[in-house]
């Protein structure tokens, strides 16, 4: 058991934008553990994707390539995940929290019987001091989430089962290539191995995948808002001010629930978790399941009638008032001082 494992995405033949960043947080993990970092791949038409990879830092990436492996379809995928696991006893495992990371690792950890916690926004490694046993465990992974609908912030182990695996949510860690010429081991495996006739019983004959209209993870700014705003009406402000900007329209859940905006906008524990350089949120009270979603902006500005409202205290200003008077003031002199 001495390395970190990362399942790779891949869509349109590059490394999913999840994939890197666990592969950024699976380096930093594996450093602390002194242990190998890597990482697994299954489609078609792979060649040289290692060349994606490496830069993470990652020093074995497993390949497995077969035509039919591509689209992704569940049973294959678990049977190469499961055996190759069964070989390389990885101390740690971790997926996207996507579509795919989200039938892929259940399938996985029930396999092996070794448990998931599933949507993280925090891996930690830390100790843990089984007080019943009198037993001592080391180096354990922190699976840390949000848990009862957001209220408390749950932080789970699992002290004897391997591989300890989680999924985590895309735009929850920070990717960073650590060495545009760093290089590892490339491991191709025989697929006939891994998998078995049964494991395509299920053939997928159509693909239709519909492109977002919104680049809500890709925005340098993002302007959100929350059932403050009163009316799907009032959220025209909003566009406005993020047309001014030049960023994108975010929403509290409460904003989506009443109607105000589509989902596909929804940041939070239930949405996307966004990183811009300047967040503005507009009658957001700020839960801790939307804080979940937005908390590590760069800026932050909170414009709400509460001076209570807890979005306060991520704040780095915090403007009290009506979004109705404060938004159209912000444009106007926005356009006045900027050529």
């Amino acid at each position: 058991m001495n390395s970190v494992f990362v399942y790779c995405e891949i869509e349109d033949g590059q490394v999913a934008e999840v994939s890197q960043e666990l592969m950024t947080k699976g380096r930093s993990l594996a450093n602390e553990l002194k242990c190998k970092l890597e990482a697994i791949v299954i489609g078609h038409q792979l060649e040289g994707v290692e060349e994606q990879i490496f830069p993470y830092g990652v020093d074995t990436v497993h390949v497995a390539d077969d035509k039919r492996l591509f689209p992704y379809s569940t049973l294959p995928h678990t049977s190469i995940i499961v055996k190759l696991f069964e070989e390389q006893k990885p101390q740690i495992a971790l997926m996207g929290a996507s579509s795919i990371g989200r039938d892929l690792g259940p399938r996985v950890s029930s396999a092996l019987h070794s448990g998931l916690t599933a949507d993280c926004t925090s891996l930690v490694i830390g100790d843990h001091l089984d007080k019943k046993q009198d037993k001592n465990y080391e180096n354990l992974l922190y699976q840390i989430r949000p848990a009862f609908g957001g209220n408390i912030i749950a932080t789970i182990i699992n002290p004897d089962c391997r591989p300890q695996m989680a999924t985590v949510r895309e735009g929850v860690m920070k990717k960073q290539v650590l060495d545009p010429k760093y290089k590892g081991k490339v491991v191709k495996l025989d697929v006939a191995k891994y998998v078995s006739d049964a494991d395509f019983a299920v053939e997928i004959i159509e693909r239709h995948m519909e492109k977002s209209k919104v680049n809500m993870k890709g925005a340098p700014i993002v302007v959100a808002g929350g059932y403050g705003m009163g009316s799907k009406e009032n959220f025209q402000l909003l566009y406005d001010l993020a047309e001014v900007l030049g960023g994108e329209v975010g929403a509290s859940r409460a904003a989506v629930d009443a109607g105000y905006v589509e989902h596909e906008r929804q940041i939070g524990q239930t949405g996307v978790t966004v990183r811009p350089k300047l967040y503005i949120a507009c009658g957001i009270s700020g839960q801790i399941q939307h804080r979940a979603g937005m908390e590590e902006s760069a800026q932050i500005i909170a414009i709400n009638t509460d001076p209570e409202a807890p979005i306060n205290a991520v704040a780095d200003y915090v403007i009290t008032g009506d979004v109705a008077e404060i938004i159209p003031k912000m444009i106007k002199y926005y356009k006045e001082n900027t050529k």
